[in-house]
């Protein structure tokens, strides 16, 4: 028992050394995406001199210069870590894995943690429709036509949604759980079938599979590795089929 508390120690003594490494990719990565705004605002002065506030329309001007800043930025962040991850194909697969940067799939995922969770809270503010559509997809995430991915997914790379699928406001969809005590972590897809419906602040974990025109009620809890069957309705913690009355 003494041995098996001390290798814990050690292995937490060495994930702290490494997560200090990957706290600093966000902000080399913020510091990239501002390069766009900074030559905006350079091209501003240089060409119009645009800061030395000859006119006060230049102050009425102000507010829409700085929000059009704040989106361009935003845009550039989702394009570069999205770029990052499509083009080296930084994707996990399913299974359980020792919670370690030496397994490659944990080592994939904390490095997607990095890229992906910062600019995940942007795209829960900003109202970005098709961009955050196409920002999915370039995460490795299958979007069928016709789909709404509100809510937050967890795991992108390992969730698939089918066609017409709609997904309240605060749902969540996991696709990994983690297990400190024993310091694994497990990864698994999660399929929603065509015409589903995820109600607002429903929780999905990994492995669930939703069939074909399955609707989730708001706040429900859809176990791991739970199959909700074609047509049906489902409610509750744990979800479970929702009978109408006769």
């Amino acid at each position: 028992m003494l041995m098996s508390e001390q290798v814990q120690k050690m292995k937490k003594s060495k994930r702290s050394l490494w997560s200090y490494f990957f706290s600093v990719i966000p902000s080399f990565i913020f510091i990239i995406g501002f390069i766009p705004v900074i030559v905006g605002f350079y091209i501003l002065q240089r060409y119009f001199h645009y800061f030395a506030f000859s006119s006060p329309w230049y102050f009425v001007v102000f507010p829409f210069v700085i929000y059009v800043g704040a989106v361009l930025f935003f845009i550039c962040e989702l394009y570069i870590t999205g770029g990052i991850i499509y083009l080296f194909r930084i994707t996990y697969q399913p299974g359980t894995y020792e919670y370690s940067l030496r397994n490659k799939n944990t080592f994939k995922w904390t490095l997607i943690c990095v890229l992906y969770t910062p600019f995940r809270k942007f795209l829960e503010i900003f109202p970005v429709g098709k961009i955050k559509q196409s920002y999915f997809r370039l995460l490795g995430m299958k979007i069928g036509t016709n789909s709404l991915v509100g809510g937050v997914i967890k795991d992108p790379c390992l969730t698939e949604f089918g066609n017409n699928v709609t997904m309240g406001e605060y749902a969540i969809i996991y696709g990994h759980i983690h297990n400190m005590q024993y310091e694994t972590i497990f990864m698994d897809r999660v399929r929603i079938g065509n015409n589903c419906v995820i109600g607002a602040g429903a929780i999905i974990m990994p492995g669930a599979v939703l069939e074909d025109d399955v609707v989730v009620a708001a706040g429900a809890l859809v176990t791991k590795g739970q199959v909700l069957t074609k047509g049906k309705i489902y409610g509750g913690i744990p979800a479970k089929e929702i009978i109408k009355k006769p």
